[in-house]
């Protein structure tokens, strides 16, 4: 399917004071319920779609996105991706689908969304650690590789090669030389996953300054998240116009007509996790191959006289609740 559409006039969240945009962002939904999604079998959909929805509301004229409304449509969505990941099987397809964005961004939410529904044999997210030694000697993107998909499957990186180009270049990491060779052989490197027939979607998200600094007083405040904050998340923030500067530079070259980038406004997490999987679902051209209801067979009638050991042999949780 045709990945560009028009691009996006409203302000990029990041960006302080506002600056002319250069990207396309991904245009959220209606505020209610958007356009059915049974069309995505159309190959002209994604584009028209993203065309339509192109000039997007500022955040602050906008609706709350109720609970109900976006449980439903959420739910609406997640079967749709089931139909894809079927399609996907059925075609001996490869996707793979990255997500990067600043910290709190949001990106681990909109995955799990995604993933939610899926076979998980066949739909995988990888997050890679830090490189060990023996990593840090190899060709940058070789360990990368051994994580892309076989037919029939999807891989969503949570983080992936674009480490080089954000944390490691602005804490200083790589060297300039490394940072060079990158951008230089990225766009090249990402032709080559796309001749190859893998289907490659990359998703930046976009979060503004004081909607970042909520989130991670909010992880600060709360025992279960505190997880999620490390060291370098916080020096993060001490560095975001570097971040900024980094950002601009990577879109500059990585953003190819082969493997654009697309950038969701996640400011509102039910909105960018919405607008995400939807266009999504504009990526691959599907049909729909759920499989018919089947019919639940009669239990097995023991006719053989067989006893069962005592239940009192048995070990069982204790039952507290």
């Amino acid at each position: 399917m045709s990945k560009k559409s028009s691009k996006k006039k409203n302000q990029d969240p990041e960006t302080k004071p506002p600056e002319k945009p250069s990207h396309k962002a991904v245009a959220p939904p209606e505020d209610i319920a958007p356009a059915p999604v049974s069309g995505f079998a159309s190959e002209s959909n994604g584009k028209e779609q993203a065309a339509a929805k192109a000039e997007a509301l500022p955040d602050d004229k906008k609706k709350k996105l109720g609970s109900n409304d976006y449980e439903n449509e959420l739910s609406r969505l997640q079967i749709e991706l089931v139909k894809m990941q079927e399609w996907i099987k059925f075609k001996g397809l490869k996707l793979v689908v990255i997500f990067e964005g600043r910290d709190a961004a949001g990106k681990g939410g909109v995955i799990k969304r995604i993933t939610q529904t899926l076979n998980p044999r066949l739909a995988r997210v990888v997050a890679l650690p830090a490189p060990t030694e023996r990593e840090r000697t190899q060709w940058y993107f070789q360990r990368y590789i051994s994580h892309l998909p076989s037919i029939g499957e999807m891989v969503l990186f949570d983080r992936s090669w674009y480490n080089r180009s954000g944390v490691e270049r602005v804490m200083g990491f790589c060297t300039e030389a490394e940072l060079s060779e990158f951008l230089r052989s990225c766009p090249e490197f990402e032709r080559m996953l796309v001749r190859s027939g893998i289907i490659l979607v990359k998703y930046w998200f976009s979060v503004s300054d004081d909607e970042q600094e909520r989130r991670f007083q909010a992880r600060i405040d709360d025992p279960t998240k505190r997880w999620k904050l490390s060291p370098m998340d916080l020096e993060s923030r001490a560095r975001w116009v570097e971040y900024s500067r980094a950002k601009d530079e990577m879109f500059k070259y990585t953003d190819i007509k082969q493997a654009p980038w697309w950038v969701v406004n996640s400011d509102d997490k039910r909105r960018a996790r919405l607008n995400c999987i939807a266009h999504l679902l504009t990526q691959v051209s599907f049909q729909d191959l759920t499989p018919e209801p089947m019919l639940l067979p009669q239990r097995q009638q023991d006719r053989s006289g067989y006893v069962r050991p005592p239940i009192t042999d048995q070990t069982f949780v204790p039952e507290i609740y």
